[in-house]
């Protein structure tokens, strides 16, 4: 069974910057990707509107939040490519320190 996980996260308020953020998601690192599909992350989409971002998560069972922090902090790409990222991030005003990408409550869904 497949589980959906929504994220938000702010990025700096600078054209150029948010331009550059978004180049550099246009082809993101090889490793990157088989970081994310190692993880168990199945499908992933990051929407933006203005200065806030919105990612969408499909995970397979095997998937852990607790696992996929554990993994990035050991793979040394991965903490180079988030240390590049965070030149154009910013934390949410309700992120505590060192939090980047907050989990989302879902409120509503439509039913069938």
């Amino acid at each position: 069974m497949t589980r959906r996980y929504c994220l938000a996260l702010d990025l700096q308020d600078d054209p150029k910057l948010i331009a550059e953020y978004k180049r550099y998601h246009e082809k993101i690192w090889p490793e990157i990707t088989k970081s994310i599909k190692d993880s168990g992350i199945e499908d992933l989409e990051i929407y933006q509107l203005g200065t806030r971002l919105f990612m969408v998560m499909e995970v397979s069972e095997q998937f852990s939040f607790a696992a996929k922090t554990k993994a990035d902090q050991e793979n040394p790409k991965v903490q180079e490519w988030e240390n590049l990222m965070w030149k154009f991030q910013k934390p949410l005003p309700t992120a505590k320190r060192g939090e980047k990408w907050l989990l989302m409550e879902r409120i509503f869904k439509l039913e069938k």
